[in-house]
Formats: structure tokens, C-alpha cells, sequence
């Protein structure tokens, strides 16, 4: 694609849509890079290919910083703190560092016993027949419980939480989304200083310890810092997860054949997360990045201060990556997918939402061998914005499946 004379975006060409992948086809087809309009935000250089995607992930010259922007001039006041997502290195390196000890293999694997027993706990509080939707109880306060009481936020206020996140992420509208920033910041900022007081042990009390002035030592965190980290583990620690239980648990039950392999083999419920990722891609797309200077991308000139907005989803079904992309197959092995991102950005949490997500997943077959969906897979409900994509509900029949 030439950008030295750039097509007029088409104003309608990246609306948040509930099924894009047609869309982003016809655009992969016709190039990696794509000049598009985002609705709210602004024109944008839409990266679509899984070769330019990890290209783009990884040049330091595509800065997270929104002061890299030629254009846009706030955040529009839904900002919450500045957290690792609006940092570049050396910032974002010291931030993540803070808490990457946390987020290892390993001690993520010390947290499956207690994923598993909440898991049990939800799934305890099913009917054993009739139906359910399985979002509101199960894939949703699975990952809001785990992440929660992680970070050491009451069990009381899990509800108001999520309220406050899912419009952030997913927001009706500009004035609900400003208000839920401010009362979440209001909430967070509280919680903050009450931890600092009170130490627990929770990963969030030992944020709040090192944002505290030290005599002769410069706090690790300032309170724009805390405020922003302890926003962004909330949040990102459970709403792609959400998604990701719900759409995997939809696919299945979709592809009756996959879900026949699963249950005669549960050594593959890894390898249908990891499907379902790809497929799925609960992150649409990343955060926006600005062009620090002018470069080339993809045999794109990008000009300093120009939006570049990486899609995952795009990148996750490129055939040139994945044959027969937009088939549901758990016996692939799709290696090199980017439902977590790549490079400095890569999922800090994808340790944590695999965990969950194959726990979630297999104590659910074991227990209800008759799952079945209680509506029409097209009459289901996917919520898009530019970032995240899932399911509102999920309508399952529970119980043992009928006899022959």
C-alpha cells in the first residue's frame, strides 16, 4: 500500500463490530497496513498481518506513551492512574519489574489449588438441571474472585468493581464511562491508603509499601503510579479472562465433534484454550502506539505522531500462519498466536488467565457431561469495542446428557 498518498479512512471502517473477521479478511488480503477511522478516537494506521503485527509489537519506535501522539491531546478522562500500558522502556521496565515476581510460572502454580477451589465453590452453586448462563455464574466471578483476592480487594465490593471495569472496557457511552473512571478512582484510591495502613499481605499492600517515602530513599511508586498498577492488574487481570472461559466453553459446545474429543482425551483442554485464543482473541486489539518518529511499516511510511492500532484478532487468523484459519480445531498446535500480544507489552497475567481458564474448563466437563447450549449459537450476544470482544451471556442446559 502506498502512504504517501493514503486512501480517506471510510469513517465506518473500524466501528467496534460483534463478528469483524470478514472484515479484517478483506482487508489482509489487500495488505498488511491499512489507513482506518476509529469512531472516538480518530484516523489510525491499522496493522492486520501476523508478520507485521509482531513487526509492529516489538519497534521502539512505536511508543505506548500517548504524548508520542500527533493528534490526540487527553485520554478523554477515562484514565485511571498511568500504569504499564501508557509506559515505554526505561518507565515501563521498572513498573513491570515490580510486580512481574508475582506473575512467574511458578508462583502462579502455587495459585491453582485455590483457582480450583473456587471453581468448585461456583460450580457447587449451580443447579445440578434446568439452565444457566454461564457468564454471570461462572466465567465471570471466577477471574474476578481469583484477581481480587489476589490484589486483597473486600468480597462485598467484587460487583461494584466489575461494574466499573466492564464500562471502562466496554463503554456505552462517554459520560458513563467518565463517571465510572472517576468513582473507580475515587474507590481505588481508598483501598489504596487503607491497605497502607492496614498491611495484609496482599499484593496490593505491598504496592502500597513501596509508594511510601522511605527517610533518603525515592519512593519505588508515586501515587499517579499505584493508582494506575493497581487499576490495571484489576482490570486486565479478569475481563480478557472472562472472555476467554465464555468463547472457549461457546466453541466447544458449537463443535460437538471438538467437544467429543475433549472428553475422550482431557490432556487436550490446554490445547483448547490455546485454540480458542487464537480464534477468539478476547484483546481485538492493542493499545494504540504513536510513531516517535517517521518510519516504515510494512513498506508503510508512518509519520511521526500517527496512531498505529495493532489488531490480534487479525494477526491470530492470517493463513499464511494458521491453515483454515476460521476453523475451531483443539488438535491444532497454533503456536505463535497473539491473543497475549508480543514483545514488551506480552500479557503479564497470560500465566494466570491460562490457569484459569483450564481449570475453569475442565472441572465444568467433568461435571456436567451433558452440557448443552440453551439457545441458537447465532442468537447469542457479542459485546466489541476496539479492544475486547465476548459474549454478554452464555445460556447452557446443565445435567447428565439424555440416554440413546
Amino acid at each position: 500500500m502506498c502512504a504517501d498518498a493514503p486512501k480517506e479512512p471510510d469513517p465506518e471502517e473500524w466501528a467496534p463490530i460483534p463478528f469483524p473477521f470478514a472484515r479484517l479478511a478483506a482487508l489482509r488480503a489487500d495488505g498488511p497496513v491499512h489507513r482506518v477511522h476509529v469512531p472516538g478516537s480518530g484516523d489510525a494506521w491499522l496493522v492486520v498481518t501476523r508478520d507485521a503485527v509482531r513487526t509492529a509489537l516489538t519497534d521502539p519506535r512505536l511508543r505506548n506513551d500517548l504524548r508520542h501522539s500527533g493528534g490526540w491531546e487527553s485520554d478523554g478522562g477515562h484514565a485511571v492512574g498511568r500504569s504499564m500500558l501508557q509506559s515505554d522502556p526505561p518507565h515501563h521496565t521498572r513498573l513491570r519489574g515490580l510486580v512481574a515476581g508475582r506473575f512467574t510460572p511458578g508462583r502462579i502454580a502455587a495459585l491453582r489449588p485455590g483457582v480450583e477451589a473456587v471453581a468448585r465453590d461456583l460450580l457447587d452453586r449451580l443447579p445440578r438441571t434446568g439452565t444457566a448462563d454461564l457468564v454471570r455464574a461462572y466465567a465471570l466471578p471466577l477471574p474476578v474472585t481469583v484477581i481480587c483476592d489476589l490484589l486483597g480487594v473486600p468480597v462485598a465490593d467484587h460487583e461494584a468493581f466489575h461494574t466499573w471495569s466492564n464500562e471502562l472496557v466496554m463503554k456505552t457511552g462517554e459520560e458513563a464511562a467518565a463517571a465510572s473512571a472517576a468513582a473507580l478512582a475515587g474507590y481505588l484510591t481508598e483501598l489504596i491508603a487503607r491497605k497502607a495502613r492496614t498491611p495484609d499481605g496482599s499484593l496490593l499492600a505491598d504496592l502500597a509499601a513501596t509508594a511510601a517515602d522511605a527517610p533518603g530513599q525515592e519512593a519505588a511508586l508515586s501515587p499517579e503510579e499505584l493508582l494506575g498498577m493497581t487499576f490495571l492488574l484489576l482490570v486486565a487481570g479478569h475481563e480478557t479472562t472472562v472472555n476467554l472461559i465464555s468463547a472457549t466453553v461457546h466453541s466447544l459446545l458449537a463443535h460437538p465433534g471438538q467437544l467429543a474429543l475433549l472428553r475422550a482425551d482431557p490432556g487436550l483442554t490446554g490445547a483448547a484454550v490455546e485454540e480458542s485464543l487464537r480464534l477468539h482473541s478476547p484483546v481485538h486489539a492493542g493499545a494504540f502506539r504513536f510513531a516517535a518518529e517517521p518510519l516504515e511499516l510494512a513498506g508503510t511510511h508512518v509519520a511521526a505522531g500517527d496512531a498505529v492500532l495493532v489488531s490480534l484478532a487479525a494477526a491470530s487468523r492470517d493463513p499464511l500462519a494458521f491453515p483454515d484459519p476460521d476453523r475451531f480445531d483443539i488438535t491444532r498446535r497454533p503456536q505463535g498466536h497473539l491473543g497475549f500480544g508480543h514483545g514488551v507489552h506480552h500479557c503479564l497475567g497470560a500465566p494466570l488467565a491460562r490457569v484459569e481458564a483450564t481449570v475453569a474448563l475442565r472441572l465444568l466437563v467433568e461435571r456436567h457431561p451433558g452440557l448443552a447450549l440453551a439457545a441458537e449459537p447465532d442468537s447469542l450476544v457479542w459485546r466489541a469495542s476496539t479492544l475486547l470482544r465476548g459474549l454478554t451471556t452464555l445460556p447452557v442446559r446443565l445435567g447428565r446428557p439424555a440416554p440413546d
